[in-house]
């Protein structure tokens, strides 16, 4: 059989996609293309109207609560003993042209004051400067990087972390380095990803202002510390912990390297450091715990544990004991609330996230679920959860976001929860329960795997737009050629598929859809206060999977000598200590590594929080990095591509996001939608931007590390843009 040219190949993929944009796409992607899609169902129509939920009065526009100044440094208010506010800070709300926690604020909101930059004039944005971390592989090593940082910035700094957790602070206007604390994380710590998403700014209430370390940076490393270092010279904070570091691995028992980490900042909630750890997926039935613990801000002392199976047992264990192992984890930026005194954690599975009949009922209330803990003790306030006995590693990647939303007595605490399924739950922050409607539906239950019964319901938030499309069709299969087509539709025949809930099966492959990397995943969604306005870049790509021991047994768990440091586990894993094991992966053309369903694979969407009614949504990221055998088309077509990493709003009307597999930075115009401006990057921008300004100019940043997972280029760039001039 003649072998087409990659000239042929990229032009008859061109040609799909120039068919696909043309509308020659199933009625499920076109309305995918509309500027104004279908607001909500019938059905989740007629619940608001019968009054279910609490419809918000058009005059309204929910809130975004203000920063607790007791987070956020700066100038003291009387000397040693008390919390002080950033410099520039009106009363608990961030200074206006600063970027000081991972979300900007401590809502999580993503939304920034500043007004420079517009519609009109974002077109002319330039590079300010480039600052490189040097963090990249070595020769010979597995690329595993993907940086997803996103840097801080307070004052005078621009403070970030590196893939490999060196901290760095730099001059914000020139990029020059001002100074660099190494952490000596080893190549072998690296778990699934070289990754390190941001660090925290914490202004000390026991140590005087213009004294070391009033002012400090904290991170979470890769191999299980916390660090926390002066912030203006980058030394270490000697009364913090043992020199300035924490070991996070007291009372976690037996850890081979790279098994267990830190990805995301931690939280400091009312003086309280609140401290979660991936344990990589679907390894081993007993791999270490998913405590989630606190620790004092200032001393770095033990506060408490929250132990899923030791409810009642706050303490750290005794000598030659653990936590319980195996347990739910939480990898994802967990949101504080200084008001409430809560925590929000963003749970995962137990260790094996696609088998559940070994879990306790402890660690199936808790799975995949939010909870609210105390911070004073590390009790649970509440939890709601968003999947039942979770099979389908649909875990909460997203961080929440606080917001003020209407209530019949005044406005009520909210959290807005997003989702791996495309599902928006807003929820009372005083109780978990729903200010929205959420429903209980059935989903299908029948499965080959013993003892392992799924939940007969599931649930469904109707009072927001779901960020989805429709069941997949045999129709919707695709592909270069006829025959491309053939072998997809003849795969999707073959496989068990059922809808979002497939059941797993033993003896033959099934579909999951939006799949593990579906909705919205770490980079969660911003929040325009002002505008009531929600801002969300989703994915929906199917996967495609086996469950079976015999298929499994060439796999290595993450703690035997042969497993490779950094192997990548993502869709796969041994699942040791069970009958069964995992093999999964992107639902694709084997030859071509094109996915067998139709595009779009990525969306970006506005929902009015009003109304909740889709104000505007299109396909996010365009073919020009993509194609036929990981060949670039360079074709200039929106068609949707997978994205990883979050957006960012801003009051002068303007979105940003990276996040697509076209390695670009992407300007929307936030109230219609329509982009404004693009530029290509050196690596992936899998990372969510920020913005600030210094000396009275705007900035905006982006992390272009490139991401291992989503095969987009390695890079340490760090790219800052700007006006010319000052305008």
């Amino acid at each position: 059989m003649a072998t087409l040219s990659p000239a042929a190949a990229t032009a008859l993929y061109g040609f799909m996609l120039l068919s696909a944009a043309a509308g020659m796409v199933p009625a499920r992607a076109q309305s995918a293309y509309r500027e104004a899609p279908p607001r909500l169902s019938e059905a989740d129509a007629s619940e608001q109207k019968e009054g279910k939920g609490l419809a918000a009065p058009s005059s309204f526009v929910p809130q975004a609560p203000g920063v607790n100044a007791a987070n956020i440094p700066g100038e003291p208010r009387g000397g040693a003993g008390e919390a002080t506010p950033a410099v520039g800070q009106i009363g608990s709300h961030p200074a206006h042209d600063d970027w000081p926690a991972y979300g900007r604020d401590t809502g999580a909101t993503r939304f920034s004051p500043l007004e420079q930059i517009t519609p009109r004039n974002v077109g002319q944005l330039a590079r300010a400067f480039i600052y490189h971390t040097g963090s990249k592989p070595a020769p010979g090593q597995v690329n595993k990087w993907a940086a997803e940082t996103t840097p801080i910035k307070v004052g005078d700094g621009l403070y970030m972390c590196t893939a490999m957790n060196d901290i760095v602070k730099l001059d914000p206007e020139t990029g020059k380095e001002v100074w660099r604390h190494n952490a000596g994380v080893k190549y072998a710590s690296i778990p699934y990803a070289a990754a390190c998403k941001g660090v925290v700014y914490y202004t000390a209430s026991t140590v005087p202002t213009g004294q070391l370390c009033h002012n400090r940076i904290l991170e979470g490393t890769l191999d299980m510390r916390l660090i926390e270092v002066d912030a203006d010279t980058g030394k270490l904070c000697e009364g913090f912990g043992d020199h300035g570091q924490v070991s996070l691995m007291k009372g976690m028992g037996e850890v081979a390297p790279g098994f267990v980490s830190m990805t995301a900042p931690p939280p400091i909630v009312n003086g309280a450091i609140v401290v979660n750890h991936q344990v990589l997926n679907g390894q081993r039935r007993w791999a270490p715990s998913g405590v989630i613990r606190g620790y004092d801000a200032e001393t770095g002392w033990f506060l408490w544990a929250w132990d899923v199976n030791r409810p009642g047992d706050h303490g750290e264990p005794a000598e030659g004991q653990h936590y319980s192992r195996g347990t739910p984890n939480s990898w994802a930026p967990m949101t504080g609330d200084d008001g409430l005194g809560l925590v929000y954690v963003p749970m995962g599975n137990a260790a094996v996230n696609y088998y559940s009949a070994m879990r306790s009922p402890e660690e199936n209330r808790v799975s995949s679920a939010i909870v609210a803990l105390d911070v004073k003790t590390g009790s649970p306030r509440w939890v709601f959860q968003t999947v039942h006995k979770d099979v389908w590693d649909y875990d909460v990647g997203s961080q929440p976001i606080m917001i003020d939303f209407p209530g019949r007595d005044g406005p009520v605490p909210a959290l807005v929860v997003p989702t791996k399924r495309g599902q928006t739950f807003v929820l009372d922050r005083l109780d978990g329960k729903p200010i929205l409607p959420v429903e209980e539906r059935p989903v299908p239950v029948e499965t080959d795997v013993e003892g392992d019964p799924r939940s007969p319901t599931q649930p469904w938030s109707v009072g927001m737009p779901r960020l989805g499309l429709p069941d997949l069709k045999e129709s919707d299969m695709w592909g270069m050629s006829p025959i491309d087509q053939l072998f997809c539709r003849l795969q999707f025949r073959r496989a068990k598929y059922e809808g979002e809930f497939t059941a797993p099966s033993v003896d033959r492959p099934w579909i999951e859809f939006p799949g593990y990397n579906g909705g919205s995943d770490w980079g969660s969604m911003a929040y325009d206060a002002r505008r009531g306005v929600l801002i969300a870049n989703w994915n929906v790509t199917p996967v495609y999977q086996i469950l079976t021991r015999r298929k499994a047994d060439g796999l290595m768990p993450a703690d035997d000598p042969s497993f490779r440091a950094g192997g990548g586990t993502e869709g796969k894993g041994a699942l040791a200590d069970t009958p069964y094991g995992i093999m999964a992966s992107p639902f694709w053309n084997r030859y071509t590594r094109l996915l067998c369903s139709k595009p779009p694979y990525g969306m970006i969407t506005a929902i009015d929080m009003h109304t909740r009614k889709v104000l505007w949504q299109h396909p996010l990221g365009s073919a020009r990095a993509n194609g036929p055998w990981r060949i670039p088309t360079y074709l200039p077509l929106t068609i949707g591509t997978p994205n990883n990493g979050g957006p960012v709003v801003t009051a002068g009307g303007v979105v940003f996001v990276g996040a697509t597999t076209d390695n670009m930075l992407h300007a929307f115009d936030a109230k219609s939608g329509k982009e404004l401006w693009n530029d290509v990057l050196p690596g992936g921008g899998q990372a969510t931007p920020m913005t600030y300004e210094y000396k009275g100019r705007q900035y905006v940043a982006i992390m272009a590390g490139g991401h291992h997972f989503m095969r987009t280029p390695v890079s340490d760039a760090l790219v800052v843009y700007a006006l010319p001039g000052n305008k």
